[in-house]
């Protein structure tokens, strides 16, 4: 089973997220992450569309997702809008920014109404949010994964509770995934 994780990164922190969540997908048997990074320039549509589910992946900037992943939803158009290849495939969401609110919550639901208008199935996180800065989901996000990253390299931030949760998120996506394609949905 494939799932395909989408994104865009500037300044490699949306990149190590996109890491994490590609290490959640690989803990279900049998499922592979395939990372499809915007900042290369070429994205295989194919694979995408040969995928079970498909997670997208943005920077927060300025209370919305990057250029890059709104020039990739406007290109999807004639790839996979027209011709509905991800109709009924899974899909889920993932950003950052600087600040820990940082209209996050914007970018996911650019992110969820582009699942919509594709014909996708979203999934959110199911997890409470976490007491302390230690424990996962610590800022509180329903709709997708959201990380705080300081202003400090990519090896250095987003914290370990936020790639956990994007590990976690990847993870539920491939389940429910699984669930789809044996019929136990």
């Amino acid at each position: 089973m494939n799932i395909s994780i989408v994104f865009d990164s500037g300044y490699g922190h949306t990149e190590k997220l996109a890491q994490a969540v590609a290490r959640g997908v690989e803990r279900v048997s049998g499922a592979r992450a395939i990372l499809v990074p915007l900042s290369q320039g070429k994205v295989d549509w194919e694979a995408i569309a040969g995928s079970e589910a498909i997670i997208f992946g943005s920077p927060t900037y300025n209370g919305t997702i990057s250029a890059r992943f709104k020039q990739f939803m406007e290109d999807s158009t004639r790839k996979s809008w027209i011709p509905q290849t991800w109709r009924n495939k899974v899909a889920a969401g993932f950003t950052n920014s600087g600040a820990l609110h940082g209209d996050k919550l914007n970018s996911l639901l650019a992110m969820a109404l582009f699942a919509a208008q594709q014909g996708m199935l979203w999934t959110g996180i199911d997890l409470f949010p976490g007491k302390s800065g230690d424990e996962m989901n610590r800022i509180g996000g329903w709709l997708g994964a959201m990380a705080q990253s300081d202003d400090a390299p990519a090896d250095v931030t987003p914290g370990q509770s936020d790639l956990d949760t994007a590990a976690y998120l990847g993870q539920r996506v491939t389940e429910v995934a699984a669930q789809f394609a044996n019929g136990r949905a």
